[in-house]
């Protein structure tokens, strides 16, 4: 019965030491996977800080005028958040309504089609009205005539919908739950190749009455990176310190 006894513990110990070599094997593996996330996430704060540097010069700078920023576009330059101007006549009856929320209130941000001097459009975000101030009867103020200048923030149009949880937009009810420009032109039968592929953000301007509320744009990008890296990193020192004293109490 000893003899079974100590076989069984002698069997028991080959295996907690096969098990333990087997997991020293892994180690450096785990090592170099937790590192590599480390570092990935070092390089995307240095991608993220200067992007965000860059945004906010872009956001700052003296605004440049429809043109330049078709200049950018062309060149392959971001035109994101980019301070530009842009003139024109404001196509009221063709605004299109973007469901959103500003300042703790429900409403609408109101894509106007700007007409410019040569004939083609450009979707301006005016800003924020409130839910029950959708009908642009409810503001007759906000429909202002004549040559207007509007400065704010360019905007690069989606290619698709962000997310398969944004709803469809609703063009019946003129309720866009995500900015498709060529889906907001053709609702209003503005022809696509002569709506401009970019839109405009108007800044914070008063208007006539009140409404709409400009400067509804916020710079807001997250950059969690550092935080990240550091959980990597640290993962790694603590996968090190286990291993060393795991080492230690194996030498006892």
């Amino acid at each position: 019965m000893a003899d079974t006894r100590l076989t069984g513990e002698k069997g028991a110990e080959n295996r907690r030491t096969w098990r333990f070599w087997a997991g020293l094997v892994l180690v450096p593996i785990a090592l170099v996977v937790l590192l590599s996330l480390g570092t990935w996430q070092v390089n995307r704060l240095h991608w993220k800080e200067t992007l965000l540097t860059d945004i906010q010069q872009r956001s700052k700078a003296a605004p440049v005028d429809v043109a330049e920023l078709e200049r950018l576009i062309a060149a392959g330059e971001p035109i994101d958040y980019r301070h530009a101007t842009a003139s024109g006549a404001y196509l009221h009856d063709k605004e299109r309504h973007f469901l959103a929320t500003f300042e703790g209130q429900s409403g609408f941000y109101l894509y106007t089609p700007l007409q410019l001097a040569d004939g083609r459009y450009l979707f301006v975000n005016r800003g924020f009205v409130p839910y029950d101030r959708k009908d642009p009867a409810s503001r007759p103020e906000s429909l202002i005539a004549g040559e207007q200048t509007v400065t704010g923030l360019a905007r690069a149009e989606l290619e698709e919908k962000p997310s398969s949880l944004v709803p469809e937009n609703d063009e019946r009810a003129n309720i866009f739950y995500w900015k498709d420009r060529a889906r907001m032109a053709a609702s209003v039968d503005l022809p696509e190749d002569r709506v401009l592929p970019f839109f405009l953000d108007a800044d914070a301007s008063p208007v006539a009455g009140g409404l709409p509320k400009g400067g509804v744009t916020q710079i807001d990008l997250p950059n969690n990176h550092l935080q990240y890296a550091i959980t990597w990193y640290g993962l790694a020192v603590a996968l090190v310190a286990v291993t060393i004293a795991g080492l230690v109490k194996r030498r006892s």
